[in-house]
């Protein structure tokens, strides 16, 4: 009846009778799908999408590693060696000569590094298997004496196979530094274009920016310039940051070593400089590596000493180091940091987990930059 009225009176709305079903019809679409599960189908497939570009992209770049590497390798350095080679721009040098004698300056002292610690490695390891010998001994002594009275024949046998394990693979031991002028010289193309790389950013950085950017309108141009100039400035901090906490640490590390009297005291020393490149994972290797060093060297309370200092450096890096020298600027969250080294190792092995955090600095520092949310740090 109502529905009958309302055609009468010239309205055309439909008018819902008694056995119309108002009230049971599905949501707009009618295909009765939840709208939760539109939604995450319409964003599965843009993710498989994403997941796809990303595994191509891996294959290109693991086809191309040889070039991919010393690439990355020299942008790491270029960060590192840009603020002393724009120090002596500023002093009036042409950027040939403080590009050629910021990177020759940089040669020399790697090469003196290397030289050191081979020298080091050959010289001090028969007092590491003497001193592990004499440790041994000491241990036999404590464990055979009260309260624990052992019998040390097992401990003995334990002793002896360590000791004679050392002695048969002094070669190898020596040869993970020595045989680095080996691996170098297989490698040697990707060293050159690593060397060739790092002086013509070094010496055309700026324009070399320009001319990638150039192709690009106005608005987005100043975007991507904006994008360029906080990630690059992220990188630099991250590097030099990096390189003066690892600094600080080996120093430490170093001078405890040595007042201790143990040996393999500058390889020890050069692992953890290298090692702090790795957040978090590498300070526990290189740092484990030493306490097991002075542990079979010189017994258990030294090594005890070696953990303190190393505890202690991890809190003053935590507190003070890390905001101070590196910054907020290159702040993540720990997790983060975690996530992103098992996420670097798993696809590239050490390489990856070296370049995973200050990438995704980088990375999180440009992305407000191209969307124009941020402005560019000076």
């Amino acid at each position: 009846m109502e529905a009958r009225t309302a055609r009468k009176s010239g309205d055309t709305r439909a008018v819902p009778g008694p056995g119309d079903g108002a009230g049971t019809r599905p949501p707009r679409g009618g295909d009765g799908i939840p709208p939760w599960l539109r939604t995450g189908a319409a964003y599965s497939w843009r993710l498989l999408l994403l997941l796809a570009v990303v595994y191509l992209l891996a294959r290109v770049v693991a086809m191309l590693y040889v070039v991919v590497v010393p690439c990355t390798v020299a942008l790491l350095l270029t960060a590192l060696l840009q603020p002393p080679a724009a120090v002596l721009r500023r002093h009036g040098w042409g950027p040939m000569a403080a590009t050629w004698t910021t990177l020759l300056t940089a040669i020399i002292v790697l090469a003196g590094v290397g030289a050191l610690v081979t020298n080091r490695v050959q010289a001090e390891y028969p007092s590491l298997v003497n001193q592990v010998k004499h440790t041994s001994a000491q241990v036999q002594s404590w464990l055979a004496g009260s309260p624990f009275h052992l019998h040390t024949a097992n401990i003995e046998s334990i002793s002896d196979n360590v000791v004679k394990y050392l002695s048969q693979h002094r070669t190898a031991v020596e040869g993970t530094v020595v045989n680095g002028g080996r691996i170098a010289a297989e490698v040697l193309a990707g060293v050159v274009l690593m060397f060739f790389v790092t002086f013509f950013l070094l010496k055309d950085g700026d324009r070399i920016w320009r001319w990638l950017t150039s192709a690009l309108g106005p608005e987005r141009r100043a975007r991507a310039d904006g994008a360029g100039h906080a990630a690059w400035t992220v990188l630099v901090h991250y590097i030099r940051g990096t390189v003066v906490v690892a600094a600080i640490h080996a120093t430490v590390m170093g001078i405890t070593l040595s007042i201790m009297g143990a040996p393999l005291v500058a390889p020890l020393a050069l692992l953890i400089f290298v090692a702090a490149f790795v957040p978090l994972v590498g300070a526990l290797v290189a740092g484990g590596l030493a306490i097991l060093v002075v542990l079979a060297a010189k017994g258990l309370i030294l090594a005890l000493v070696v953990l303190g200092v190393l505890i202690l450096m991890s809190q003053l890096e935590s507190h003070l180091l890390q905001p101070q020298v590196v910054g907020k600027m290159v702040h993540l969250h720990p997790l983060a940091v975690i996530l992103v080294l098992a996420v670097g190792g798993v696809i590239a092995g050490v390489f990856g987990a070296v370049i995973a955090v200050p990438l995704t600095a980088a990375v999180t520092r440009a992305v407000p930059e191209l969307r124009g949310s941020g402005s560019a740090p000076p």
